[in-house]
């Protein structure tokens, strides 16, 4: 290694800007980098919806305009294991699970992270926004510096073996200065549209996708608290609570022209249950509990303390306390009512700007009639 180099860090790199600016970055800073592509999904290649090949060409294109090694490392099977496997059988108990949270513990921060050790690196970097520091001996997991970016939320999984190796470059950056310093680096991907949702979707009708490997099971749907049928769900799988589009429920007679939502769903009947209004009581949740937990200092935070916690990604941070933590989980109690709390998504807790883990909420507290 040159004397200019201050360690060995591989990137992975997407094909996305934000990678790319990262890469970039950290060459600046005197690194010794290589960009790494990961390929974590197979079967759909030639389909129009995933775009693989596409990011691949781009990354590769990027490397060579930094001048960094590259190379491609295909994680797919571990990826079906560890994340798709997951994400079917979430949906086939009627949660909604977030594969992104799983794919960063399982995929870019296990099974790339361990790659990139065998290459003999120091350490690895994404293109995440979010920030790591060490502090009295710990290492902490912080908001991004860029709020409308920050995606701490995705990475609360991370441990402190996986923190004290990992980089974020863009963590103190707004995603327009990131955009800008593509473009004055010449990076071939620097106006590239961000990406949405996950490479196996991609753009593609998310009911159409499912149906190829979890069956229709059509249904009554009925309103909420009543015996009243007002329609036919097609599976209970295909549906989350408060989802307002894709119910197939016209103007129901003697009911107000208001939009319906999905307030819980009943797996031994197959019966989904809807309400009408954004604002309905069954919406809300005073409380959760969350199982599946995993905490960024390997400790539980202090019960009764004031946090802040998200039960969704882009949600506003909302004031809580954690009542309770044992060995099947966490009941956390909010100063306000939470809309549409859902089964399978991640709860993430925070003390200001610092991300101290979370967990997979599991369901209610004080209305378990509202998840079956």
């Amino acid at each position: 290694m040159s004397e200019n180099k201050i360690g060995k860090v591989v990137v992975g790199l997407s094909g996305g800007v934000d990678s790319a600016v990262a890469a970039l970055l950290l060459k600046r800073a005197g690194y010794e980098v290589i960009g790494l592509f990961m390929k974590n999904w197979e079967g759909d290649d030639t389909d129009e919806y995933c775009s693989s090949r596409q990011d691949l060409v781009d990354a590769a294109a990027v490397a060579d305009v930094i001048g960094i090694d590259f190379e491609a490392v295909n994680f797919s099977a571990e990826y079906r294991e560890r994340v798709f496997a997951e994400f079917l059988r979430e949906y086939q108990a009627g949660r909604t699970p977030n594969p992104d949270v799983l794919c960063n513990s399982e995929i870019k921060f296990k099974a790339f992270l361990d790659h990139a050790l065998a290459l003999g690196a120091d350490h690895i970097a994404t293109g995440h926004y979010a920030q790591v520091r060490e502090f009295l001996g710990e290492w902490q997991l912080l908001k991004a510096e860029d709020g409308t970016k920050d995606q701490s939320y995705f990475l609360h999984r991370l441990n402190q073996a996986q923190l004290s190796k990992t980089l974020f470059p863009l963590g103190h950056l707004y995603k327009r200065d990131v955009r800008r310093m593509a473009e004055e680096a010449g990076l071939p991907n620097h106006a590239r549209k961000d990406s949405t949702g996950i490479c196996f979707i991609g753009e593609r009708p998310f009911r159409e996708f499912l149906a190829r490997y979890l069956p229709r099971q059509p249904g009554e749907i009925r309103v909420f608290g009543t015996d009243r049928v007002i329609g036919q769900h097609e599976g209970l799988m295909y549906y989350t609570l408060g989802q307002r589009e894709g119910l197939g429920i016209g103007g129901v007679k003697g009911a107000p022209e208001e939009p319906w939502f999905v307030a819980a769903k009943d797996m031994t009947q197959n019966i989904l249950f809807v309400v009408q209004g954004h604002a309905h009581p069954a919406l809300l949740s005073d409380d959760l509990v969350a199982q599946n937990l995993s905490w960024v200092s390997g400790r539980a935070p202090h019960t009764r303390w004031v946090y802040a916690a998200k039960t969704r990604y882009r949600q506003p941070d909302a004031a809580c306390q954690i009542e309770q933590v044992d060995a099947n989980g966490c009941r956390i109690e909010f100063a306000a009512p939470q809309w549409a709390v859902t089964p399978g998504q991640s709860v993430v807790v925070y003390e200001s700007r610092v991300c101290l883990g979370g967990g997979v909420i599991a369901g209610s507290a004080v209305r378990p009639e509202s998840v079956f």
